[in-house]
């Protein structure tokens, strides 16, 4: 079962995201993950508000949680922490 990883993100410092960004593409796609959603036009209805929303498909739950705790990945987040504040997480598609 293929399975969503699921961003919302505040950027407080675009510099150093847009180094986790350019990191995490490579780490994402080194595990099957595909891009549905990178930002674009959104409508917050429910809890904070986050301006940029990410959604990735991986080919499973565990690829999405092995990329997201891959050497590739955390050396990518490791930009994002103190640049964003973020939630993240990963559902399983039926």
């Amino acid at each position: 079962m293929s399975a969503l990883w699921i961003a919302h993100v505040r950027v407080t410092d675009d510099e150093a995201y847009g180094r986790y960004a350019a990191l995490a593409t490579g780490a994402i796609a080194a595990f099957g993950g595909e891009f549905l959603v990178r930002g674009g036009a959104y409508e917050q209805l429910e809890g904070p508000d986050r301006p940029r929303n990410v959604v990735a498909r991986f080919p499973s739950l565990q690829a999405a949680h092995d990329c997201y705790h891959s050497e590739a990945y955390q050396e990518a987040l490791a930009h994002a922490k103190g640049a964003a504040e973020r939630e993240l997480v990963i559902v399983e598609e039926p």
